[in-house]
């Protein structure tokens, strides 16, 4: 395989990181703090919707060799 792996573990940090900011942006009393976690959250956000979107991708593509597999074996 070529690349990073992108596992639903990352995806499960990458969405954890982003509920600490969010909760970290809730309790800061200052606003650049606030802004800051605010920012961060949404960073984390982002990183966890390409994970998602990843791993679906990646099912399709081997979904997709899977009944290609089986077309090529069912014309042999």
């Amino acid at each position: 395989m070529s690349g990073p792996v992108i596992r639903s573990s990352n995806l499960e940090f990458f969405r954890a990181r982003a509920a600490q900011a969010r909760a970290e942006a809730d309790s800061a009393t200052l606003d650049l703090v606030r802004e800051r976690c605010r920012r961060s959250e949404a960073a984390w956000m982002l990183l966890a919707d390409k994970a998602e979107r990843s791993e679906q991708m990646k099912e399709a593509e081997a979904l997709r060799k899977a009944e290609q597999q089986l077309e090529c074996e069912a014309h042999k």
